[in-house]
């Protein structure tokens, strides 16, 4: 999701923070689930085409679990609550793209199904909307999003 010609709010700073998060989280043995978004064919995102990948900045490393999906629900026809229970994990810290459709809903559905869940506020990221900025975006669902979540920014994130 950073392509050239279409760069996501803070780029930079998003992958800075993420890559920090996943290595407290690794340097901590705490599992790190990637969830990986599949489109149809044609469109951005389509399974296996370029862009879809990973960005190699916090890419994936052989423990880490990658969950495929196709809606922006991260629960909805996936291994992904499986996977948690399996591991007996009943707390998610959740950060990505895209903080409107993806980090929303699976905030949502994550408190909706009994987890324990926390937003890092400053480490997930989308566009400009017609109406509104991307900053305009995240601000208001680190507002909304408390309803579901506990938010804190990345600084303050402990495992």
């Amino acid at each position: 999701m950073f392509q050239e010609n279409n760069v996501v709010h803070k780029g930079n700073k998003l992958l800075g923070n993420l890559r920090d998060l996943i290595n407290q989280a690794r340097n901590t043995n705490t599992p790190v689930f990637y969830i990986q978004h599949n489109a149809p064919a044609g469109r951005s995102l389509e399974f296996q085409t370029k862009g879809w990948e990973i960005h190699k900045d916090v890419a994936p490393k052989s423990k880490d679990i990658i969950v495929q999906k196709t809606t922006p629900d991260s629960f909805y026809k996936t291994s992904l609550d499986d996977g948690l229970k399996k591991q007996e994990i009943k707390h998610l810290i959740i950060a990505g793209i895209q903080t409107e459709a993806c980090i929303d809903t699976t905030c949502r559905r994550a408190f909706s199904k009994e987890y324990k869940v926390t937003l890092v506020s400053d480490t997930h990221s989308t566009w400009d909307s017609q109406e509104i900025t991307a900053q305009q975006i995240i601000n208001h669902h680190n507002g909304v999003l408390r309803w579901f979540a506990d938010v804190y920014p990345s600084k303050e994130i402990t495992f």
